[in-house]
């Protein structure tokens, strides 16, 4: 498994998902912003190994 920074990625989604979902539940406008953010941090975290071969 590729690491981000010496961290699993396996660890960090869950960790940025409760954070999100929790910030949600107790800020419900910000959804738009918290999906999205998730997802280009998704997307870059994925794509970081290759970007430097």
């Amino acid at each position: 498994m590729e690491t981000f920074t010496g961290v699993s990625l396996i660890t960090i989604q869950p960790i940025v998902a409760l954070i999100s979902g929790i910030l949600v539940l107790v800020v419900p406008h910000l959804l738009n912003y918290l999906i999205a953010g998730y997802l280009i941090f998704i997307g870059v975290a994925g794509l970081w190994p290759q970007l430097f071969n």
